[in-house]
């Protein structure tokens, strides 16, 4: 909310779906089906990111150990990822809010062929 002009719902449901990309992301690793983001779930993605302890603790507890590295800035691709994201995060378990998987974000998919995002 401090970043972005949004109330504490719309916050809360950015951040949410960050979580369930990173989270799924994690559970993937190595499997290169070059999930992408949103343009607003990538909002929350890189709100947690940034919170480099908190995030280094995410990735030691649900990725092994292993960082998910970012890299950002790679060509903008509306190649239909950003809708099989959103459909692999549903069929891991976690609850989509289509609303917010409706465009392609700026890096999607980010480094295609890696873990990263």
């Amino acid at each position: 909310m401090r970043d972005y002009p949004y109330d504490s719902i719309m916050a809360a449901r950015v951040l949410g779906q960050g979580y369930a990309y990173l989270l799924t992301a994690m559970n993937h690793r190595g499997d290169r089906l070059g999930l992408a983001p949103s343009s607003l779930v990538d909002i929350g993605v890189h709100t947690i990111i940034l919170d480099t302890v908190a995030y280094a603790e995410l990735c030691d507890r649900f990725n092994d150990g292993h960082f998910l590295h970012h890299v950002p800035e790679i060509d903008f691709k509306d190649d239909g990822s950003v809708m099989k994201t959103a459909h692999r995060i549903a069929a891991d378990g976690w609850e989509v809010d289509l609303p917010l998987w409706q465009d392609a974000a700026k890096c999607s998919p980010c480094h295609p062929g890696s873990d990263s995002h």
